[in-house]
């Protein structure tokens, strides 16, 4: 089963969470008198620098779900934005977020990370916009509340999927054979 959110599939199996924890191009929600997006290829510099990058439950350095010098987080940047992949540990934070991304109570990430080239424009009757150019990538977080609406987290087991049609082939299957076919 396949699960869409704004024409983008995501899947998660057993305990992986996949999602975009920054979008290109989509406005924030307002960050204290100014609204940011990023531009595409932001990441690009900070990730071909092969950081170590944490993922974590809302930007708590106590509650780590993952991390790229361990292999349990993966980083890539494609079209859409920084896309990430978190093997989530078999710990009381890991599976209590595996729970509630797979609930739907989750659904936004966010990105931490230090400003290396940004551009601010004045908007008549708006608040100013910056957008982020080239940035040093410190972290990915699950959240609850992101700064930008446009990011999601998703969490999808298939085993439950295909263990129920593998007994009813199975029960078919040996059904056939004692007729003979």
């Amino acid at each position: 089963m396949t699960e869409r959110r704004n024409t983008l599939e995501l899947r998660a199996d057993g305990k992986r969470l996949i999602g975009y924890a920054a979008v290109f191009n989509t406005p924030s929600l307002d960050l204290g008198g100014f609204v940011e997006t990023i531009a595409p290829g932001a990441f690009a510099r900070s990730l071909s620098e092969t950081p170590d990058v944490i993922a974590l439950w809302d930007h708590d350095s106590r509650s780590v779900l993952g991390r790229t010098k361990s292999g349990t987080l993966r980083l890539s940047e494609d079209t859409r934005g920084l896309r990430f992949e978190i093997d989530a540990p078999n710990t009381t934070i890991g599976n209590d977020v595996l729970e509630m991304v797979g609930r739907g109570d989750v659904t936004g990430a966010s990105f931490a990370f230090n400003v290396k080239e940004h551009r601010w424009q004045e908007r008549d009757g708006d608040l100013p916009m910056r957008e982020l150019i080239d940035v040093d990538l410190t972290d990915v977080t699950i959240t609850p509340n992101p700064a930008y609406p446009d990011t999601e987290v998703a969490r999808r087991s298939l085993d439950g999927l295909h263990k129920p049609v593998f007994r009813l082939y199975t029960a078919r299957a040996l059904e056939l054979m004692e007729v003979g076919l």
